[in-house]
């Protein structure tokens, strides 16, 4: 596997690629700042800090918070432990580490062997290749199949809303990138130059398009994940309830429904008995 972006040098100069990366830095940042003003994201995240501070039933010290944090991240970050749908978990795992395969590598292709002259080591150029490739399989995987308008509620694949800009442009960036680079090392120039172009395209819709994407979720999604789990061990339970116990008289009795004060707690599977697809 070769590195485009070193053969792309003849046509377009190293330092041209390597600001372009820089300004799709700069607006994935702006973009962020921008969507938590906007939707006053920051403010909403430190006020319930707040209150939760307030409610709290004991104070964590550091080694349990540092120990929530770890297990934060090693379930609902690294293996996204939260879905339980098993298809949707395996294709947002997919789509996620092949998309930091391939922002890693480009970063690392453009900036360290960005000329045809410096022999790119081949790990960077196979995990450009295969992050690319990885993100196509989960992403389409997602957007034909697992899609819930699509899978429960009978919508048909195209019907587009702007919150599927995230997704799309992903993909267009991952598969227009797969297809140049096959297209160079084949030697088809045209079809090279046509899919370079609509590989610039698509990433910058995709960085340039944060505040009206999904992308800034990934950056709050983790904190949020940590705050609550501290939420339930210090108590404060996020300024909800406290779980109900049914071997509690008291709490048994609250319902103002007498059909539920003898009802067990765990009701079974729900909505969950079957998959939804009544159309």
């Amino acid at each position: 596997m070769m590195n485009p972006f070193s053969t792309l040098s003849g046509s377009i100069p190293e330092s041209v690629m390597q600001i372009y990366i820089i300004a799709m830095l700069v607006l994935v940042v702006l973009g962020t700042v921008i969507d938590i003003v906007h939707k006053k994201s920051a403010e909403y995240f430190f006020e319930n800090s707040r209150k939760a501070k307030e409610a709290r039933v004991r104070t964590l010290d550091s080694s349990e918070v540092r120990s929530i944090v770890a297990k934060t991240i090693a379930s609902d970050v690294l293996t996204s432990a939260e879905f339980c749908n098993p298809h949707r978990r395996v294709a947002h795992l997919l789509t996620m580490y092949g998309f930091i395969f391939f922002i890693l590598a480009s970063v690392v292709m453009v900036f360290f062997y960005p000329t045809s002259g410096s022999a790119t080591p081949w790990l960077w150029s196979f995990l450009w290749h295969i992050g690319a490739l990885m993100v196509c399989v989960g992403g389409f995987w997602f957007w034909f199949v697992i899609r819930v308008d699509v899978s429960a509620e009978a919508n048909p694949w195209y019907h587009l809303v702007r919150a599927d800009l995230f997704i799309l442009s992903l993909l267009a960036t991952n598969l227009f990138g797969l297809l140049w680079s096959i297209t160079q090392a084949s030697g088809m120039s045209g079809l090279s130059v046509f899919f370079l172009v609509l590989f610039i395209i698509s990433s910058l819709v995709l960085f340039g398009g944060v505040l009206w994407s999904k992308f800034a979720h990934m950056f709050f999604k983790p904190a949020a994940a940590i705050q609550k789990r501290i939420a339930e061990a210090d108590g404060s339970l996020d300024n909800l309830p406290e779980p109900a116990d049914r071997t509690d008289p008291a709490s048994r009795d609250r319902h103002s429904m007498e059909l539920l004060r003898d009802a067990p707690l765990n009701m079974g599977l729900g909505i969950k008995r079957e998959k939804p697809q009544h159309y």
